[in-house]
């Protein structure tokens, strides 16, 4: 099942993409992909979420498209 958690200590979103197993991680700005030994991506990590998503939906509102940083 996949899942979608924030962890407040941290301020990190959590998006489950696949139950397989994690082999290495890269990160890209205020976000951490997580990938199985193929390549596919398994688990999202944005840091700093609350403030990625008050900027995503800020964007949204004045209808500007979004550039991950």
């Amino acid at each position: 099942m996949r899942k979608i958690r924030y962890s407040k200590d941290v301020d990190a979103l959590l998006i489950e993409l696949s139950d397989k197993q994690i082999d290495y991680a890269e990160e890209e700005g205020q976000m951490i992909i997580h990938f199985s030994k193929d390549g596919e991506p398994v688990l999202l990590e944005i840091l700093d979420a609350k403030d990625f998503v008050l900027n995503s939906l800020s964007s949204l509102m004045k209808e500007k498209e979004v550039t991950i940083p």
